[in-house]
């Protein structure tokens, strides 16, 4: 009798086990499988799909200043007080948990004898510090974040421009990396004189820095991976817009689609010089009619 019992519980025993075992098994393939999807994003070259204007880091070249930091690249205009553009990759691999910081600051960085932008160089304005590479971008440490607020990445934006159709699409850039997809952002602006809060304005900080007349920026939208310019074919999405940098600009982003090609007649650069020729003639001429959300 009491074997029989001895028996019986045995077997439970390793039934309870075979179970619990099984169970195991059944969730463990999913542990390395959240892992690799997390380092399937990279942080990459800002400049991968080229150079927009041929910018160079001597000293000397005042208007086309290549300035180069772990978070983003930009072509720095000294006269202008202002990035001509700035470029930058985006992919989850930047996104993490720290907050944004305000810390607006002069960029050190710059050459000495050149004028730096402060935070107190747009007060009393009409225009927002506008960032070319947001702050949302760039979430992943304290020092990342804080370079965003460099002065060397804003430009005097009028508030609904900067608030409305502009957050609207970097918040869709962010979807859009949520999504599996890394992106190549290049943005900037041009002309001169906008209207603000306080009217319309060519230049705010005494004349140091010049308000520009349009915003742009262009994104590449390409799925993750390696090697990305020769990824790029004549089937990728390039979105485009182009804004005046006035009060009238609403919400949707939409709206102000234009071509490549449209940006770079208006502003003489070359803007995916990296991407082969025959393909850019492909989508540099198309206006993108993607979704927008």
């Amino acid at each position: 009798m009491k074997r029989t019992l001895y028996r019986l519980l045995s077997l439970g025993l390793l039934g309870t086990l075979a179970v619990s075992c099984s169970k195991d098994e059944a969730i463990a393939p999913s542990t390395p499988t959240a892992v690799s999807q997390s380092l399937d994003a990279t942080r990459d070259s800002h400049l991968t799909m080229g150079n927009p204007s041929g910018a160079t880091t001597s000293t000397t070249n005042y208007t086309n200043y290549l300035m180069s930091k772990s978070q983003f690249a930009l072509s720095y205009h000294r006269d202008r007080g202002i990035p001509n553009w700035v470029s930058w990759h985006l992919s989850s691999a930047w996104v993490g948990s720290t907050p944004r910081q305000d810390n607006f600051a002069a960029d050190a960085t710059l050459p000495t004898g050149w004028f730096r932008a402060t935070s107190s160089s747009y007060t009393g304005s009409g225009f927002d510090r506008g960032h070319n590479c947001p702050s949302a971008d760039r979430t992943g440490s304290v020092a990342d974040n804080s370079a965003t607020f460099l002065m060397t990445n804003m430009m005097p934006q009028a508030a609904n421009n900067n608030q409305k159709a502009w957050a609207n699409l970097e918040n869709y850039c962010r979807t859009l990396i949520n999504q599996g997809n890394e992106l190549y952002i290049i943005c900037g602006s041009y002309g001169t004189g906008g209207t603000g809060l306080n009217g319309y304005k060519t230049t705010i900080a005494s004349g140091k820095v010049t308000v520009p007349a349009r915003c742009w920026k262009v994104i590449v939208v390409l799925p993750e991976g390696s090697s990305d310019a020769s990824r790029v074919t004549t089937a990728t999405r390039v979105i485009a817009i182009n804004t005046p940098n006035d009060q009238s600009v609403g919400t949707t982003w939409g709206t102000y689609r234009t071509s490549v090609d449209a940006i770079e007649s208006a502003t003489g650069y070359n803007i995916l010089s990296a991407v082969s020729s025959t393909v850019q003639a492909t989508i540099e001429a198309r206006v993108d009619s993607g979704p927008t959300s």
